[in-house]
């Protein structure tokens, strides 16, 4: 009979457990577990190391919805707008100018890409650059060079073609070598190309790194071509490199930003998930600028600029409840 009631009152502990009930920890007002993905690009570069700063802050702002934000490897904007598709991811960043093209099913893509913007971020302000002894001083002077245009596959050629296009080049009038940013400064270093093509938040770490080992020219856009391509694309916009950001750059170099990061999700997000995200991120824009100073990027102005990507309805909602929706 002792065994008997041991063993009942042995089945009637774990069923209150099993239940969250009693004295097994459970709580039946905690919100039922979220699991939630962020696509982000390769270890090393801009986009794994902010997007994980977002995942940080969205699991610790957001206990109260129960999320688990992971913060995904992958090989960038292309693969990223694939995979939110296919639903495999729920958030991710994105290269503006790739997305751009993405929605519109054009220049390559398969289809139309139902991606929508969560909120506009961090400027991608790129340019080629050469070291000062190369002979390489125009855009023109490009021809005929080894030219470094980043990662294969990654979707750099989105941007930079326009950029060719507009100074009257193509990829067929020099030779093109893909390499990381990292990479990129290797090149320069050992004379295996004249010119990399390099960009992100500024200071770039790539762009620091070749600077303080060689003098470096930054090839400067013809100003009419560059407007022309302000006016022609809403990737595109003005960005100022200021005056002593990288030694021995004592002017400030107008440049251009070729697709500001921004937060994507697909067009069939829940929106109250988004709503919260985007609400959650925005008012703890302070928390993401303690993990990385791109998160400076989060504030009214910014967030909801116009890219080219219709922005989800979840975050329009948010964006007009606290009056900062054009």
């Amino acid at each position: 009979m002792r065994r008997l009631g041991f063993c009942i009152a042995l089945t009637l502990a774990a069923t209150a457990v099993a239940c969250g009930g009693g004295d097994g920890g459970g709580n039946d007002d905690a919100p039922s577990r979220v699991f939630v993905s962020m696509g982000t690009a390769p270890p090393g570069g801009t986009f794994f190391v902010f997007g994980s700063a977002l995942a940080e802050v969205m699991n610790e702002f957001g206990a109260g919805f129960g999320w688990n934000t992971t913060a995904e490897a992958t090989s960038g904007s292309q693969e990223n707008i694939r995979r939110l598709v296919s639903g495999e991811l729920d958030f991710a960043l994105s290269n503006a100018a790739i997305t751009y093209f993405a929605v519109r099913g054009t220049e390559g893509w398969d289809q139309a890409y139902p991606m929508r913007t969560v909120m506009t971020l961090a400027p991608n302000v790129a340019l080629w650059i050469t070291p000062t002894d190369s002979g390489v001083e125009t855009m023109a002077d490009l021809r005929g060079e080894r030219v470094g245009v980043g990662v294969a596959g990654a979707g750099f050629e989105y941007f930079i073609r326009p950029l060719l296009g507009a100074h009257g080049i193509t990829y067929d009038d020099f030779d093109p070598v893909n390499a990381t940013q990292s990479g990129a400064v290797d090149l320069l270093a050992d004379g295996s190309a004249a010119a990399v093509f390099v960009g992100g938040a500024i200071p770039n770490p790539a762009i620091t790194q070749a600077s303080a080992s060689q003098d470096i020219h930054f090839i400067p856009f013809d100003e009419t071509a560059k407007q022309g391509l302000i006016d022609e694309y809403l990737f595109f916009r003005p960005a100022t490199i200021p005056a002593d950001t990288y030694r021995g750059q004592n002017e400030a170099f107008e440049g251009l930003d070729v697709g500001s990061m921004h937060l994507i999700t697909s067009s069939n997000a829940d929106e109250e998930l988004v709503y919260n995200v985007t609400k959650t991120l925005y008012e703890n824009a302070a928390s993401v600028v303690e993990r990385h100073g791109a998160g400076r990027a989060i504030v009214a102005a910014n967030v909801v600029r116009d890219s080219g990507t219709e922005f989800h309805p979840g975050s329009i909602r948010f964006y007009q409840e606290i009056g900062i929706w054009p």
